[in-house]
């Protein structure tokens, strides 16, 4: 048992006793162990270690909760100490509150408990083979690996336990004339040859950026959107998209689909996939999650429901945090072996990247962007030239639905680079996706 698990399980005991009788308590456990490795001109530049681990207890008395943050020092008798104080200060806010009417406890006294503890690559070992096979390359990028920990206990009895190790190596690649690769490779095995291809694939595309662009007018495209690009279309869908919340306040960018007034092609489908994933099998509120098939073949199916959604629209809760965002999206493979994506393509758009999306018209899912990075002509299954910035704005049910041509057989892990605060435990696998017409405004 980690001592991370002892702390967390320490604190819960104690909590249980010095809770009033009257009152019930939550508490979630966030913790990290991370190394961080900043690379420039494919050196070592910086490196560092972070370790923290936070808190956040709830506590309900009389249908009225309130809730405070902590971050524990881990030394066992001072962390009792701020929980003390915590608990005190929360007993005098509680009276002062509104009774919550959407507030419902899971009294389920259910124990999870998963421990991945797959050996993170050894550091040495990867800045060798990034330094050795990078040698020469103008690379800068970030190297990030740990273990992340999430816990959640209560005063019923439920407690949960999630521990597992990671890594994500977030990369660009800088060519002389100041445009710029990006690449990420993540997972939990560090497997050398997946990286070297990684790198192979961003330093072919590196020298493609070394041609003169190509300036193309507005107006419809063949495209290929690598999975980087996929994630970000997909991200925004996430923002909503499946919240029961949004859906039935009419607030969801696929209300449509939802409603049955629209579909996506039968190509495509979407599970919430927490099995295995990095993402912990229970909510901070803590609710159990399970799988969820979100879109089946182009159909609406299920969606994610966090406790005060069931409560307000007496619905059956399934764990989803309360933004309702999916944590563990896996996308239905196609077909398209993705060594023959650029051949079926023709001619036409080869995107890597896009960024700074927004909704044109949420109710019909179209969303507008721009291309970043490698963006490339191709004509006749090679690439031509790289493609000057261009603004797309096209529908979710065109591009991922009438308009989708192929999707790749192989996926992408994608997990999040987000260490605001903490690492994040989301991720996305996800193929690349041809696209029989993307609409490019300018």
């Amino acid at each position: 048992m980690s001592h991370h698990a002892e702390h967390f399980q320490a604190l819960v005991q104690w909590l249980r006793q010095a809770v009033a009788p009257s009152q019930r308590f939550t508490l979630s456990y966030n913790a990290e162990a991370s190394d961080f490795i900043r690379f420039n001109h494919a050196k070592v530049r910086q490196a560092g270690q972070v370790a923290q681990a936070t808190v956040s207890l709830k506590l309900i008395e009389n249908g009225r909760q309130a809730e405070l943050q902590l971050t524990l020092s881990e030394d066992l008798e001072v962390d009792r100490q701020r929980l003390t104080q915590a608990v005190q200060q929360l007993s005098q806010t509680l009276p002062l509150l509104q009774p919550d009417p959407y507030l419902q406890l899971n009294a389920a006294q259910w124990q999870t408990h998963h421990v991945d503890d797959t050996p993170l690559p050894d550091a040495a070992e990867v800045v060798e083979q990034i330094g050795t096979s990078a040698r020469g390359l103008d690379l800068v990028g970030i190297y990030a690996a740990g273990t992340i920990c999430r816990g959640f206990a209560n005063s019923d009895g439920a407690t949960g336990w999630h521990q597992a190790n990671s890594f994500n190596f977030d990369f660009s690649l800088f060519h002389a004339n100041g445009e710029a690769v990006k690449a990420n490779y993540a997972g939990q095995q560090w497997q050398a040859q997946a990286f070297a291809d990684r790198l192979a694939q961003a330093r072919e595309q590196l020298e493609h950026l070394g041609r003169p662009l190509k300036v193309l007018p507005p107006g419809a495209y063949r495209a290929y959107l690598a999975p980087a690009a996929l994630d970000e279309i997909i991200g925004m869908l996430g923002w909503g998209g499946f919240s029961a919340q949004a859906i039935a306040s009419k607030n969801s960018p696929l209300q449509r689909l939802y409603a049955g007034e629209a579909r996506l092609s039968a190509q495509v489908s979407f599970e919430e996939r927490i099995s295995d994933s990095l993402t912990p099998a229970f909510s901070q509120e803590g609710y159990p999650r399970k799988d969820l098939s979100l879109v089946r073949h182009g159909l609406a199916g299920e969606r994610l429901v966090d406790s005060r959604s069931a409560a307000e629209y007496g619905l059956q809760g399934n764990g989803a945090d309360n933004s309702e965002m999916p944590g563990a999206l896996q996308m239905a493979a196609g077909d398209l072996p993705l060594a023959d994506a650029l051949q079926r393509l023709g001619t036409g758009l080869y995107i890597s990247n896009l960024w700074y999306l927004n909704y044109s018209d949420m109710p019909a899912a179209r969303m507008t962007g721009l291309t970043r990075f490698a963006t490339f002509w191709v004509e006749d299954g090679h690439i031509v030239a790289p493609v000057n910035t261009m603004r797309f704005d096209d529908s979710v049910y065109s591009v991922l639905g009438d308009q989708l041509e192929a999707l790749t057989a192989e996926r992408e892990l994608i997990l999040s680079t987000s260490t605001y605060g903490e690492r994040q435990t989301s991720s996305s696998l996800l193929p690349g996706a041809l696209v029989k017409r993307l609409l490019l405004t300018l």
